[in-house]
C-alpha cells in the first residue's frame, strides 16, 4: 500500500489510555475524504487492514490492528451549527470536550453525557458510550446523521431517510461497517444541572431504588467493596445556576482528592493488599454531602487521571438488586483485593441493533481495578453472573464474550453481520476483536 496520498509516519508503539492495549503499526493521517477513501481502496486491493483510532479510551482491543492505523484528527470537516433546529454537524474525530465547548458558544448542549469527555465522537458512539438517566439512551441515540467510508471506498451519507438501514446500525457500529468521518447530532438548549452527592447505605438504596431512579433526571451510584456504604449522585435540571461550586472546592474534591489522593491510596493498596478493606471503609465514611449547580457538561464530566481497567455490563433494569446483592460474595472469594468502587447507572432502551440498551431499559454495572493490579478472575466472575441475568457487555470495556454467546442476546445480531458483509466484503476493517465478537 502506498502512502503518497497521506502523511505517513512510523510510530514505535500505540497504546490506549489504560495502557493494557498496545500495537506497533504504520500510521497515516489523511488530509481529505478522497485520500481516506483511497487508503481504504488500496488496502482492500492489497489484502491489508485499516483501523481508525481515536483517543484510545476503549479498554478492549477494538482499536488494535496489525494493518494501517488511521488518525482522523487532522481530517478536515465542516462544522455546521443549525441553531434553529438545535443540530450540529462536526468531524467524527472531534473530541467530546471540544464539542461541548463548541455547543456552549451557541447556547446548545447534548442532552446527556458520560463522566469522561476525552473520547472522540466516533469512538464514543461506535462503542455505545452512555451516561445515566432513566429517560435517556446512549449517546448514539442523539445521532441524526452520519457519513462513513465503507470497505469498498464508497462514501455513504446516512440518516433516517437516506441509507436508513446503514444509519440504524452504524450508530453503534464497532468500527466494523466503515470509517466514520462526519456526525450530525441532535442537541438541546443549554441547561443547568443541580448536583446532589450524598453518602448512603446499600440496604436503603435497595429498598428504594426504583423511586430514586424515577424521581431524578440522572442517578449514579458508587458502592465501596468490603463496606455497606454507597455514594449517591443525582443531577436534575434547574432554571438557574445559583449555587456554583467554589473554584477551590471543585479543585479539592474533583481534582486533588479524586485524582492525586486517590492515586496514592491505590498505590498503597496495591503494595499492601491487607490495607484495602480498611481504606475503603475510611473512604466511604469520609464522604460528605454536597450540593451545587453548574453548566451541564461541567457537571456530567470530571477529570480522570488515575489509570484503571474496567468491565461494564448492561442488564435488564430489574436485575439490579440481584447483581448488587451478589457482588460482595464474588469479591469476598477473590484471591486479591478490589480497590475501586463499583459504579451503577441507569438508561432508557433504544432501537439500535448492537446497542447494549436495545429494546429494554437497563442498569449498567461497572467494575474496575487500578492499573497494574490483577483483574481477570474478578471480571470473569462478574461476567458469569451478568450472563445469567441476560447482560450485554459494553463494547469498549473488557469482556470475554464471543459471537456465539452474543447472538442470543442481540435480536438483530445477524442483521448487523449481513450488513457488514455488504459494506466490508473484504474485511478491511476487521481485527481480532471484531472477529471474536462478530465472527470471522
Amino acid at each position: 500500500m502506498t502512502a503518497s496520498r497521506a502523511t505517513a509516519t512510523s510510530v514505535p508503539q500505540w497504546r490506549n489510555w489504560a495502557g493494557n492495549q498496545r500495537a506497533t503499526t504504520r500510521e497515516t493521517r489523511p488530509s481529505g475524504l478522497d485520500e481516506l477513501a483511497a487508503i481504504v481502496t488500496e488496502a482492500a486491493a492489497a489484502g491489508e487492514r485499516v483501523k481508525p483510532v481515536g483517543s484510545g479510551h476503549s479498554f478492549t482491543d477494538i482499536a488494535v490492528t496489525d494493518g494501517v492505523r488511521v488518525d482522523l484528527a487532522a481530517l478536515p470537516g465542516r462544522v455546521d451549527v443549525d441553531r434553529e433546529h438545535r443540530r450540529v454537524t462536526v468531524p467524527a474525530g472531534m473530541t467530546l470536550a471540544t464539542l461541548n465547548g463548541l455547543l456552549t458558544t451557541h447556547g446548545l448542549a447534548l442532552p446527556n453525557l458520560g463522566d469522561i469527555d476525552a473520547q472522540t465522537i466516533a469512538g464514543a458512539i461506535s462503542t455505545g458510550t452512555h451516561g445515566t438517566g432513566a429517560a435517556y439512551g446512549c449517546l448514539s441515540t442523539f445521532v441524526a446523521g452520519l457519513t462513513l467510508v465503507t470497505g469498498t471506498g464508497e462514501v455513504l451519507r446516512c440518516d433516517e431517510r437516506t441509507n436508513p438501514e446503514v444509519f440504524s446500525a452504524a450508530r453503534v457500529g464497532l468500527g466494523a461497517l466503515g470509517v466514520l468521518t462526519e456526525v450530525t447530532l441532535q442537541c438541546v438548549d443549554a441547561f443547568t444541572l443541580r448536583a446532589h452527592e450524598r453518602p448512603g447505605r446499600v440496604a436503603d438504596v435497595l429498598a428504594d431504588w426504583p423511586a430514586l431512579v424515577a424521581d431524578n433526571d440522572h442517578c449514579d451510584l458508587y458502592w465501596f467493596p468490603y463496606t455497606d456504604r454507597v455514594q449517591v449522585k443525582t443531577n436534575n435540571r434547574v432554571p438557574a445556576d445559583d449555587r456554583p461550586l467554589p473554584g477551590w472546592r471543585g479543585w479539592l474534591d474533583d481534582d486533588f482528592l479524586a485524582n492525586t489522593v486517590f492515586a496514592g491510596v491505590c498505590r498503597l493498596g496495591r503494595a499492601v493488599p491487607a490495607a484495602v478493606g480498611p481504606i475503603n471503609a475510611i473512604s466511604a465514611r469520609a464522604l460528605t454531602e454536597r450540593v451545587y449547580t453548574g453548566r451541564s457538561d461541567a457537571v456530567f464530566c470530571t477529570p480522570r487521571r488515575v489509570r484503571f481497567t474496567e468491565m461494564e455490563y448492561g442488564l435488564p433494569r430489574d436485575a439490579f438488586p440481584t447483581m448488587l446483592g451478589e457482588l460482595p460474595k464474588i469479591i469476598d472469594r477473590l484471591p486479591f483485593k478490589v480497590q475501586f468502587p463499583v459504579e451503577v447507572r441507569f438508561t432508557a432502551g433504544d432501537d439500535i441493533p448492537l446497542s447494549h440498551g436495545y429494546g429494554r431499559d437497563s442498569v449498567y454495572v461497572a467494575v474496575h481495578q487500578f492499573a497494574g493490579a490483577p483483574y481477570e478472575p474478578y471480571f470473569r466472575a462478574v461476567e458469569a453472573l451478568a450472563r445469567e441475568l441476560g447482560g450485554r457487555p459494553h463494547w469498549g470495556k473488557l469482556h470475554y464474550r464471543d459471537a456465539e454467546s452474543l447472538r442470543p442476546v442481540y435480536p438483530r445480531f445477524d442483521e448487523f453481520v449481513a450488513l457488514r458483509d455488504r459494506l466490508d466484503p473484504h474485511r478491511v476493517f476487521a481485527n481480532a476483536y471484531t472477529e471474536r465478537v462478530l465472527g470471522a
